[in-house]
């Protein structure tokens, strides 16, 4: 029998909102989630990733989309792969950027 896997998550979501929040200044920038796209992909590093985003975007049941700000589409601030399976919506993965993973953030941790 194979061994199964398991993944561990540690994360910790600052507080829930609507936008990406400045935790310095309380600035608020509108947040954009929109679906990955092939050149999205050839921007994304391995190192910079806990996840291997290329294997998600690959799956044919999963759907990748990314979290950037309004104002500057072509930085992620976060990824999420979910899978419709008709009576619900499963969220295989979710992940910050590594640049937001710091105890240094100047951004509130929305994902």
């Amino acid at each position: 029998m194979k061994k199964k896997h398991i993944r561990r998550l540690d994360f910790e979501i600052d507080k829930l909102t609507n936008s990406i929040e400045n935790s310095l200044t309380g600035e608020v920038f509108d947040t954009e989630i929109n679906q990955l796209g092939k050149t999205d992909l050839k921007t994304i590093k391995k190192s910079d990733w806990v996840f291997d985003w290329q294997l998600e975007f690959r799956n044919p049941k999963n759907e990748v989309y990314k979290l950037t700000t309004a104002n500057n589409p072509t930085i992620i601030q976060g990824l999420l792969s979910i899978e419709d399976k008709d009576d619900h919506i499963f969220m295989h993965l979710i992940e910050s950027a590594k640049f937001r993973r710091y105890s240094t953030k100047n951004y509130y941790q929305i994902l």
